[in-house]
């Protein structure tokens, strides 16, 4: 597809921020998006995830005895534990191999191949530019690709060309989307990294950049490489170790400023991470404001998804800058969130505005402003130097389509936090109701009211027996008329079925030469609770069970003639 051609119609955007959870089932389940898996898969994504230098839990291989129940039971739980440890890790989860792993039917385009393609149809318009070679997995974001550029002219320059393609929060129309893209180079703010160049089409969007050797916050933060793949930089650190407290007071009072900017302007964001940071010097500058107008998902969506009060694009950064500060403070990202107890830090300030973002008062409750963070006393004594002015001029058309595109970002955000507080509480519902302590009183309640039931059938069908007996005793009454009721344990004696309390039981009765005054029955339980009848005594709850009659021997006597 050229880089101006229109993209096909009915083109589904993915969030490639969506969690993915992974069970070993059996083939019947229908429920759920099915994959078929060997171990040899699992084996090779393993060997792709070692750049990354953890330990993952994977089962070891063996030759013989691998067909044994007891061995593939156990494997199936080492393969289960695996995936578990993968799709809880914010960074594996989010990756390339991860989710063509999981995800096949979606995953499955080669995007470096695509982004090249579009490159190339972009240079042949634009001959002053030349690529020097592909920045390869510098990022996280599995549709966005990286590459070393240089001016013809100017070969010692180096710049970063970065294609994207449009995310599942696109909802500008194609006009205002290219026009707020090639608006992008006017924009000057001393804490906003410039871009060089920016062009778009339909479906995706170019930009270029000087590049900086030092890199981003976080490469700063791990001590990493800028062109190290992201995987391998951020992973597993070598050392862990936060910033200084003056650096972490300058550079969150930059941050806060320039969000503060773009909010007062009507411009959504929602990106801030570590790796949208760049530093020059002491100075911190902002990158990738083309997310939100590509309509790309957030680093952290995993997170604020959760919690149904961060419901919008302001609530959204202070979280994330939550995330940032926690980072800048102890070197690492934060084991989950929300955040019950917060480690030492160097200042009881920077606990303070912690607490305010990633507790789970503020997850529950809301997030602070902005400018509520700007007048806590971690950064309200910090003093900025800085001779540029700010300048981005959005015209009033376009600041309109910004105000719409940013309510439907809003309104999709909300409407999947619903949906997932409704999945957790039918999670939750389950997980009660299939505990072993749940049905062991299901167990327990069913077995008083089979009791219940069997106490009142038998004392209904005592009192009709009694009745009959009184009515049908005389010697002169045969037990052939049609006026005399034939007594409940006479019909077990005739082999009669009867049908109780809308349960079958019946009932085949066997003789015996020898027997005079009793007979031996056996009985077929049909029913879900245990019965009993008129006459009977139930030995055993289902199967085979001996019937002694109470009735009086004449009786039996001619029903045995009859």
């Amino acid at each position: 597809m050229a880089f101006m051609e229109k993209p096909p119609a009915g083109k589904v955007l993915l969030d490639d921020t969506v969690p993915l959870t992974a069970a070993i089932e059996a083939s019947q389940s229908l429920q759920s998006h099915t994959i078929v898996r060997r171990y040899s898969d699992f084996d090779l994504l393993n060997n792709s995830l070692q750049i990354t230098g953890l330990s993952l839990p994977l089962p070891p291989k063996k030759l013989i005895g691998n067909m044994d129940r007891e061995f593939i039971a156990e494997r199936q739980k080492g393969l289960q534990n695996y995936l578990n440890v993968i799709t809880t890790n914010h960074i594996l989860s989010n990756c390339e191999l991860v989710k063509k792993f999981l995800d096949p039917n979606n995953y499955s385009a080669n995007y470096t191949e695509i982004a090249l393609q579009q490159v190339s149809m972009f240079f042949r318009s634009e001959p002053k530019w030349e690529v020097v070679e592909p920045l390869k997995d510098i990022g996280w974001r599995i549709r966005k690709k990286y590459f070393l550029m240089k001016i013809k002219n100017q070969p010692k320059e180096r710049l970063v060309l970065s294609w994207a393609d449009l995310g599942p929060d696109k909802y500008l129309s194609d006009k205002d989307f290219q026009c707020l893209i090639k608006l992008l180079p006017s924009c000057l703010h001393p804490y906003i990294f410039r871009v060089t160049f920016a062009t778009a089409n339909e479906s995706s969007a170019l930009l270029i950049r000087m590049f900086n050797e030092k890199g981003t916050l976080k490469d700063l933060i791990y001590k990493a490489k800028p062109k190290d793949p992201f995987l391998r930089k951020y992973c597993n650190p070598k050392k862990i170790q936060g910033l200084e407290l003056q650096q972490i007071k300058t550079y969150g009072r930059q941050i806060l400023e320039v969000l503060k900017f773009l909010h007062d302007k009507g411009f959504p964001y929602g990106h801030l991470h570590a790796s949208n940071v760049v530093l020059e010097g002491d100075t911190c500058r902002l990158l990738d404001l083309e997310n939100s107008l590509l309509g790309l998902p957030s680093f952290y969506r995993s997170y604020f998804s959760q919690f149904r009060k961060i419901n919008t694009l302001e609530s959204v950064d202070v979280h994330c800058f939550g995330h940032l500060l926690y980072e800048m403070t102890y070197g690492r990202p934060p084991d989950s969130v929300p955040v019950d107890s917060f480690p030492p830090a160097p200042s009881m300030a920077v606990v303070a505005v912690l607490e305010s973002t990633l507790s789970c008062e503020a997850c529950k409750n809301g997030m602070p402003t902005v400018s509520r963070l700007l007048q806590m006393p971690l950064f309200s004594d910090v003093l900025l130097t800085t001779s540029e002015k700010p300048q981005f001029k959005i015209p009033t058309k376009l600041k309109e389509a910004l105000r719409i595109a940013k309510e439907c970002i809003e309104k999709r955000l909300t409407e999947e936090q619903k949906q997932i507080h409704q999945h957790r509480r039918l999670t939750r519902a389950q997980s009660h109701h299939g505990s072993e302590e749940e049905r062991k009183k299901r167990k327990i309640l069913a077995r008083k009211k089979s009791k219940r039931s069997a106490v009142e059938n038998s004392e209904e069908h005592s009192a009709k027996y009694s009745n009959s007996n009184n009515s049908g005793s005389g010697a002169s009454s045969p037990l052939t008329s049609p006026s005399s009721p034939t007594p409940p344990s006479t019909a077990a004696a005739l082999g009669l079925s009867k049908r109780c309390k809308g349960r079958d039981v019946r009932i085949t009765s066997t003789s015996s030469a020898s027997t005079t005054s009793s007979s031996l029955a056996s009985c077929e339980h049909r029913g879900v609770h245990t019965v009993s009848a008129s006459g009977c005594e139930w030995r055993g709850p289902r199967g085979l069970t001996q019937l002694h009659p109470e009735f009086p021997k004449r009786n039996f006597e001619e029903s045995r003639n009859l």
